[in-house]
């Protein structure tokens, strides 16, 4: 068995891409509780083009969407959709205004599948008619339809264990004081007892989240009441309204992205010098995000097939019982390895990390960066004093502008890295970058490649652009400059596609999604006149006043050369097809007399029926034949 060479370094165990290597997903129940009251199905209009939409359409379409990403991309997440301030009840446990909209008669949640998606799709049309819509909070009423729906939501989510599942509640309102209407005593009882269902969830491990829909009358206060249902203390208020609102438009728009949950990818050893050692934890800032494997199914079964190898020697056929050894090709010679022997060459250094020392920030380069850095933070898991070491170097690294050089052990892939400290960026919403370190990966001296100057000879000069040339260029520059441009809002046309197949293919869509390639040029933005008039005045400085004209002349020249090469090859053609026209080639197939002919007179018929002239009379013959159906 030949040994890749990119493969000889690497553990049976280690995966594609060790840095980004994660473990697999905990499954994820999630119950969706949509307010159904009639403040919700009032309609409002921000922008001309959104008149008429009402929140309980953007709850509905958000949950939608959610579903469509379960289903193509975390098909084993379980969920349940619940509608509160109802008419009609369906549930379990019978309270009023709860409706479970699709779990019936078990204590359980369902997978997203097509049906359900197509299902819940038209449900809004005819919504009001056969559930209805009613708020049961009132003066004069003990009807509490939160504390009903917390219950339902809490019962459905009792399946799973907290080690392998997350439960969660998400809840949709625009109503910011449920019990606003109501005072005194009753209005206090409500509180306390929605609270502390609240309260019972979260202590068994559901974890419930708001997103509030803002009415155009004002914005949703929280402070009213789901600050104590959701036990925010004062300090996290402005960071949750903030949050809120991103995680509302982030499900409206993720189908076409796939959500990474921010896990570890391995604890590392740090050694700092003999004796002293702390714990870190890497993390994955950027993971290429590619198609799924494909997955081979039984035809019969419809279960994925499991490979098996085997080996047969080559002199006896007999199926080989001892493991086969690997060999890699050394100066024309094949270097035997078992795979003791490999395994044992491939542990080169311990999976740690061993600091070497420190440099000046100026020392590193931006061509440095070989892949991706890894984010590292302390843990005190295993070794307890890690965070307040790593605090120490962190800070000192800060003040002194220096960063570490350090050698990153692997089995796979030993270098050196480079770990440069960041510093906490806060803002009144909370935190926007953590501290900790990056690792940035170093390359070897056998990696650097040094860029050589070529010329046509040696006495050529370099052109040089001229001042005026400068000028024109920077303006232009300045025209089509990209504002407040980011990376993180641009998606993977290609992944966009995919997805948008595999929707079509699981809901059983008659026409593929329209995917809006965010990657292409804005033709609209190009075309305004002072974009236009800089890039026709760097053009003029470059190719000269009458660059247009000299550009329509080399054009048209190209063109009556062209035209003047078709009309060659058509009368070769014609001429030919004439020629082709005084032999009888079935006649001459059918003899076996094609052979007697020459190579010009077979390109006769060749050319005549527009068929490749290439290659040796032999060729030429049974091209002619297969053409005849010989």
């Amino acid at each position: 068995m030949d040994i890749d060479p990119e493969d000889l370094f690497r553990d049976d165990s280690d995966s594609d891409s060790e840095l980004f290597q994660e473990r697999e997903a905990n499954k994820e129940l999630v119950v969706y509780l949509i307010d159904a009251s009639p403040r919700m199905f009032v309609p409002f209009s921000q922008h001309e083009d959104e008149k008429g939409e009402t929140h309980f359409h953007i709850a509905v379409n958000c949950v939608l969407q959610s579903l469509k990403t379960q289903i193509i991309s975390r098909s084993y997440d379980e969920v349940a959709i619940c509608f509160f301030n109802t008419k009609e009840k369906k549930n379990l446990q019978d309270l009023t205004g709860v409706y479970v909209f699709n779990v019936v008669d078990r204590e359980s949640l369902d997978r997203a599948t097509a049906g359900l998606i197509k299902e819940f799709s038209i449900m809004e049309e005819s919504f009001l008619n056969k559930i209805g819509s009613c708020y049961s909070i009132f003066p004069g009423s003990k009807e509490n339809t939160i504390y009903n729906s917390l219950w339902v939501a809490q019962a459905l989510l009792r399946k799973g264990s907290l080690k392998t599942a997350s439960k969660r509640i998400l809840m949709f309102t625009n109503e910011d004081d449920p019990f606003g209407s109501i005072s005194g005593v009753l209005h206090r009882d409500m509180i306390k007892t929605t609270t502390q269902r609240a309260k019972d969830a979260q202590d068994l491990g559901i974890s419930i989240e708001l997103l509030p829909l803002s009415r155009p009358d004002g914005k949703f206060d929280v402070s009213k009441f789901y600050v104590g249902l959701l036990g925010l203390e004062s300090k996290e208020i402005s960071h949750f309204v903030s949050s809120a609102g991103e995680r509302l438009e982030d499900m409206k728009d993720q189908l076409k992205k796939r959500m990474f949950n921010k896990r570890k990818v391995k604890t590392l050893a740090f050694l700092i010098s003999d004796g002293i050692s702390i714990e870190v934890n890497s993390y994955a800032l950027i993971r290429p995000t590619v198609p799924g494997a494909v997955t081979w199914l039984d035809s019969v079964s419809n279960l994925p097939l499991k490979p098996e190898r085997s080996f047969i020697c080559d002199d006896t056929g007999a199926l080989l019982q001892e493991p086969a050894k690997r060999f890699f090709t050394y100066k024309g010679e094949k270097v035997l390895f078992s795979v003791d022997e490999l395994s044992e060459i491939k542990r080169l250094a311990p999976n740690c990390l061993r600091l070497l020392g420190f440099k000046p920030l100026d020392y590193l380069k931006d061509y440095h960066n070989l892949r991706p850095s890894t984010f590292i933070f302390p843990s005190d898991e295993e070794i307890f004093g890690s965070t307040r070491i790593f605090i120490a170097l962190h800070r000192s690294m800060l003040r002194l502008r220096r960063f570490a050089v350090a050698f990153c052990g692997s089995s796979a892939r030993p270098q050196l890295v480079a770990l440069i400290a960041q510093e906490e960026i806060s803002n009144s919403s909370g935190q926007v970058e953590p501290p900790g370190m990056h690792m940035i990966y170093l390359p070897y001296s056998d990696d650097i490649r040094y860029p050589e100057e070529h010329y046509l000879n040696d006495d050529a000069i370099a052109s040089r652009p001229t001042d005026d040339q400068i000028r024109k260029a920077s303006a232009l520059l300045k025209r089509i400059d990209l504002k407040n441009f980011s990376v993180c809002q641009f998606s993977n046309p290609a992944l966009q596609r995919h997805y948008s197949i595999l929707q079509a293919i699981a809901l059983d869509e008659d026409e593929m999604p329209e995917v809006k390639d965010e990657t292409l040029p804005d033709e609209e933005g190009m075309a305004r006149p002072g974009i236009v008039r800089a890039l026709e005045d760097f053009k003029a400085a470059v190719y000269g006043e009458n660059h247009d004209q000299e550009e329509a002349a080399s054009i048209a020249s190209k063109e009556a050369s062209a035209g003047l090469a078709s009309k060659k090859r058509k009368a070769i053609a014609d001429a030919a097809t004439q020629e082709s026209a005084n032999y009888n080639w079935v006649d001459l197939a059918d003899n076996g007399k094609l052979k007697d002919l020459t190579v010009v007179e077979l390109k006769y018929y060749l050319t005549a029926h527009n068929l490749p002239l290439a290659g040796k009379k032999e060729a030429l013959i049974s091209r002619i034949l297969s053409h005849l159906g010989k």
